[in-house]
C-alpha cells in the first residue's frame, strides 16, 4: 500500500464510519478487525439499487458514499458498497487489490466483468473480501486459496479454480454447489469501477435499472426483494415468497431493510413500483 490513497482513504470520517457500522475501540490492520469490520458492514448496510430508479446518477467518491450511507444512512450496491470498504481499508491500513468479476448465478452464459470486490492481505494470508453482492453475499471474507471451504452463519462458500486462471466463488446449496461468480488474476483500480458503474447504472440490459432490488443477508436469513416479490431463504433451503404492494413498498423497506425515505422519494418510488417497470 502506497501513501496517496488510491482509494480515497484520506477522506474518510472513519469514526462515523465506524459508528454507523456499530463498531467501538481501536482497529489495527489484523485479521481479527478485518472480520470484524467485513461483519459489521454486512450488517449495516442493505444492497440497494434505489438511487436508479429515483434518477439520480450512483456517485462513487467518498464524499458521497459517506453522505448517503453513512450520513443518510442509506445502502447501495456492489461498487458503492465495497468503495467504501476499500477506502476504509485503506485508511486502517490494509493492504488489497480489486477485483473485477463475471457474474454466474448459477448459469453458464458469459456476462461481461461487471462486478466488484476485494483481495486483502492479513495474518500472513489473502482474503477474499466482498460486503457488496447482496443477497448470497459473504459474511466475512475467506481464504483466497483453492479449494477453501468457510460455514458463515448457516452458509456455506467455497472457491475453486478452473481452466486459464479462472477462480470461481461458490455457494452451497442443498442440490450442491452454485457458482455466484468468477474472476481472473488482474487487478482493478478505482477507474475499472467508474466504467463498470456507467455501464450497470445505465444500460437498459442491467438489471438495476428497471425495476427495485434490495437485498441483505444474515446469520441464517436472506431476505431479497426484487420487483415485487420478496423472498426470505434460510441455509436449509427453505423459502417464503409473497408479492408486495406498491402502496406497502416504502413501509416495508423500513421494516425490512431499515431503509427509511423522505416523502419526495417515496413518491417517486411509489410510481415507479406502481407502473410495473
Amino acid at each position: 500500500m502506497t501513501g496517496d490513497f488510491t482509494w480515497g482513504g484520506e477522506g474518510l470520517d472513519l469514526g462515523a464510519y465506524l459508528a454507523r457500522i456499530g463498531m467501538e475501540g481501536p482497529v489495527r490492520p489484523d485479521l481479527a478487525t478485518l472480520r470484524a469490520v467485513h461483519r459489521a458492514h454486512v450488517a449495516a448496510f442493505p444492497f440497494e439499487n434505489l438511487e436508479i430508479l429515483l434518477g439520480r446518477p450512483i456517485l462513487l467518491d467518498v464524499k458521497a458514499l459517506q453522505d448517503k450511507m453513512v450520513a443518510q444512512r442509506r445502502g447501495g450496491y456492489c461498487y458503492e458498497q465495497n468503495l467504501l470498504f476499500a477506502a476504509v481499508l485503506e485508511r486502517i491500513g490494509f493492504s488489497f487489490t480489486g477485483i473485477g468479476a463475471r457474474i454466474r448465478m448459477g448459469g453458464e452464459k458469459l456476462r461481461p466483468v461487471t462486478h466488484m470486490a476485494l483481495k486483502v492481505e492479513a495474518a500472513g494470508e489473502q482474503w477474499l473480501c466482498d460486503v457488496g453482492f447482496g443477497g448470497e453475499g459473504l459474511l466475512e471474507p475467506l481464504p483466497f486459496r483453492d479449494g477453501a471451504q468457510v460455514r458463515q452463519g448457516g452458509w456455506t462458500f467455497g472457491i475453486e479454480r478452473e481452466p486459464a486462471d479462472v477462480q470461481v466463488l461458490r455457494s452451497l446449496h442443498p442440490e450442491g454447489w452454485f457458482d455466484l461468480y468468477a474472476f481472473g488474476p488482474e487487478e482493478r483500480v478505482p477507474v475499472d469501477y467508474a466504467v463498470m458503474n456507467h455501464y450497470i447504472s445505465t444500460h437498459p440490459h442491467s438489471p438495476f435499472v428497471s425495476r427495485v432490488v434490495v437485498q441483505q443477508t444474515e446469520p441464517g436469513i436472506r431476505r431479497s426483494l426484487v420487483g415485487s416479490m420478496l423472498v426470505t431463504a434460510r441455509p436449509d433451503g427453505q423459502e417464503e415468497q409473497r408479492e408486495v404492494r406498491a402502496a406497502e413498498l416504502v413501509r416495508l423497506l423500513a421494516q425490512e431493510f431499515r431503509i427509511e425515505l423522505g416523502e419526495t422519494d417515496a413518491a417517486v418510488l411509489g410510481r415507479v413500483q406502481s407502473s410495473g417497470t
